[in-house]
């Protein structure tokens, strides 16, 4: 079963070339636009697609706010992200604080966000790497931190490592492999592996979600 794309962006010409991108992707299925936050909310109630992909620019109401409003509907099963090329603080908070399950910048690589659609359709959360910084250092308010000891981390999560646990902690800083390698002066293919183990063990997709875990789950 092909998941159900409703296309909310105001520009014709950027509408054109996202829908080019779902070509190749037959399991992922345009079956609707809209050029403004209105006729999002209105095209929604009519289409109930499973994935509102949202500009946060529109030219009546703003992404964000027909996001507020698509999910004030209750329609079950509809999850909206954002797609934008807007990275601020209050842009960040207010989308996710409307509901929306993803927050992905308009320059991401094709294959990834067909894979992030797919997840995102199955109920997990996405948040773009270049937006994780903004949630741990102003702890927005949207993903809340539980505080736990040394030694609730280790009951709770007592399968990582004390590396793996030091590694997360420069994952959740935005680090490269590069650079957590330097960082904790190991090889890059080292470094690359208590990733891979991080992201296997927190029962996540890629790094940004296991920096996103750990953050929720208070573990950094």
């Amino acid at each position: 079963m092909s998941i159900r794309i409703l296309l909310v962006e105001d520009q014709k010409l950027m509408r054109i070339g996202i829908k080019s991108l779902f070509d190749d992707y037959p399991e992922l299925e345009i079956i609707g636009e809209a050029q403004n936050g209105q006729e999002a909310i209105e095209k929604t109630k009519l289409l109930k697609p499973d994935i509102v992909l949202m500009d946060i620019g529109l030219p009546d109401i703003t992404g964000i706010e027909a996001t507020k409003k698509i999910n004030e509907m209750n329609i079950p099963n509809v999850k909206v992200i954002m797609l934008t090329a807007h990275i601020s603080e209050e842009e960040i908070f207010n989308s996710l604080s409307a509901g929306a399950f993803g927050y992905i910048m308009k320059d991401i690589n094709t294959e990834y966000l067909m894979t992030i659609l797919k997840t995102i359709k199955h109920g997990a959360m996405w948040i773009d790497s270049h937006v994780v910084p903004y949630i741990k250092d102003k702890n927005c308010g949207v993903i809340p931190p539980r505080q736990l000891s040394r030694a609730g981390f280790r009951e709770t999560h007592a399968n990582l490592t004390q590396r793996e646990y030091e590694v997360l902690k420069l994952v959740v800083d935005g680090q490269t492999n590069s650079e957590i390698a330097k960082t904790l002066t190991i090889s890059e293919h080292t470094a690359k592996a208590h990733v891979c183990n991080i992201i296997q063990k927190l029962v996540v997709d890629d790094r940004t979600q296991a920096a996103v875990k750990a953050l929720k789950e208070g573990l950094v």
